[in-house]
């Protein structure tokens, strides 16, 4: 159905002409902010305070990350502004909004959170506009299609994949035990929690192991 529906706007100009401006608006939108954490500048006035206002000190106190944060969003401007890769700026555009998104409405400013809301939906609408180009990873049958050219994995992924749902459910389960997040300060081998860490290893090991010994049958 989706697919209809984009074909459909796809053969309208100004639904064109509508998306290549939004991505221009988008895109624009992370020039000043990125560029004032690239240049290392405050985004906000230093005598102002309050959750939104500490938030970001704290933040432009972290040095190259706050400025690495600014090269991404320049990144994701260029990208989007383009035209020709702005899949990617949108794909990269969305995580970030998401972020400010949440931050903005949790700090209650308003005014700049309904901004950024408008920025977060046009740029989901983006995302949705170039659906045929990644929808791969949600649909199955297309999923299907795109690997049908594909050579065979040499690896067993659904091997894997337990492995990576066993290491998941065996943290979650170690946390629910200690009632809290566990982080280990150093060789606690005292504590039986510590040992959750050389159990994923010999999981990863142990699955390393059987998905050799698989592939070895299988030639």
């Amino acid at each position: 159905m989706l697919d209809d529906v984009l074909l459909r706007a796809r053969r309208k100009r100004w639904t064109q002409l509508a998306v290549t401006n939004l991505r221009i608006f988008v895109g624009f939108a992370f020039v000043p902010a990125g560029l004032k954490k690239v240049l290392a500048e405050p985004f906000t006035d230093p005598h102002l305070h309050g959750p939104f206002h500490d938030f970001l000190h704290a933040f432009h106190a972290t040095g190259w990350f706050y400025q690495f944060v600014g090269v991404m969003q320049l990144l994701t401007a260029t990208l989007l502004i383009t035209q020709r890769f702005a899949t990617v700026g949108a794909l990269f555009a969305t995580p970030i909004l998401t972020t400010i998104l949440f931050f903005c409405w949790s700090t209650k400013v308003y005014p700049t959170a309904t901004v950024v809301t408008l920025m977060w939906l046009g740029t989901l609408a983006l995302v949705a506009w170039d659906w045929p180009k990644w929808r791969a990873i949600f649909d199955r049958e297309a999923a299907h299609e795109a690997r049908a050219g594909l050579p065979e994995a040499p690896i067993d992924r659904r091997l894997w994949q337990a492995c990576g749902w066993a290491v998941l459910c065996l943290y979650l389960a170690v946390c629910a035990a200690t009632g809290g997040v566990y982080r280990p300060r150093g060789a606690a081998w005292d504590t039986p929690a510590f040992y959750v860490f050389p159990a994923m290893l010999l999981l990863v090991i142990a699955t390393f192991v059987l998905d050799r010994s698989r592939s070895r049958k299988r030639s």
